[in-house]
């Protein structure tokens, strides 16, 4: 999906955020973002790219600055543990639900919003969750999900955030009790604002579930584009029998390459701003599963 208007401001917003968090001098951090601003898809003079392709820009200006390859790493590390202390909770909440895999998808796509709602702490984080868990997932998407499960035997899952890949865990290990599949997880080779890499994904125990590799993407790109992808990656996307993308970055990106691919897709996110929300026809933060289909 193509950026909006509504866009621009929404990545300055984060590009703020991100910025107070790596304690650069006062004219540092106004040197960074006045040379940020000259980004033409920031100054509405380029409408053909997509977020991720604009905060890869962004990323590649911060690194240069603060001349650290992961500036946030230390911002990953604490949104895992939180969700490895919420595992539990977690765990039984499928465990006692009339639908298992239901519940965990949910959750699941709950964990999109984890870079917003962990700086508020590990009640608020559970809070959001016992409130969220209650609204409805799709029933045509997540039936059309499960007809499409009962025929795969390969899944390629594309991550996004750290933190949201130990839900994406559960997922995977409640999905593994009802359907005999192989899951391959990919990460990003480069680190990108709080996108879980390979040792976040490691921290949080993805290997104890599902194969894991890097996506091959030679910059710190916050999505999932297969033309940049490494050919390990391209293959498996051409090979396995259903692809699962999880969050908006890779949703912007792979969307666009969708039409191309001849694996189904099933696209897991919260509809966290109104161009989506104009998109799925949703609510603000309504957890959404939906596939796209082929012209």
């Amino acid at each position: 999906m193509l950026i909006r208007p509504d866009c621009i401001p929404c990545i300055l917003t984060m590009t703020m955020k991100a910025i107070r968090k790596l304690s650069l001098s006062d004219m540092a951090e106004k040197d960074l973002f006045s040379e940020i601003l000259t980004i033409p898809g920031l100054q509405g003079l380029d409408w053909n790219k997509t977020s991720p392709d604009i905060i890869e820009t962004v990323m590649t200006l911060i690194t240069k600055t603060v001349h650290e390859p992961d500036p946030f790493l230390s911002e990953k590390t604490s949104l895992n543990t939180q969700a490895l202390k919420l595992l539990p909770f977690l765990e039984t909440l499928v465990a006692e639900s009339e639908d298992p895999l239901y519940t965990a998808a949910k959750i699941a796509i709950l964990g999109n919003s984890m870079d917003v709602m962990v700086p508020e702490g590990l009640s608020s984080l559970e809070k959001f969750i016992l409130e969220k868990i209650k609204t409805p997932l799709s029933k045509d998407d997540f039936d059309r999900f499960c007809r499409l499960l009962s025929k795969a035997g390969k899944i390629l899952y594309f991550t996004d955030n750290a933190g949201e890949i130990v839900f994406d865990r559960l997922f995977i290990q409640t999905l593994k009790r009802q359907y005999d599949v192989d899951i391959a997880f990919v990460v990003r080779s480069l680190p990108t604002l709080n996108d879980a890499t390979m040792k976040e994904a490691l921290d949080a125990g993805l290997d104890q579930v599902g194969g894991l590799m890097e996506n091959g993407i030679d910059g710190p790109f916050p999505g999932t584009r297969l033309k940049r992808c490494s050919k390990t990656v391209r293959d498996l996307a051409d090979g396995s029998d259903l692809i699962i993308s999880k969050g908006g970055g890779n949703f912007d990106s792979l969307s666009e390459e969708v039409h191309e691919l001849k694996t189904p897709v099933i696209f897991m996110l919260l509809s966290k701003c109104h161009p989506l929300n104009v998109y799925f026809k949703t609510s603000l933060h309504q957890p959404v599963m939906t596939h796209i289909y082929k012209p």
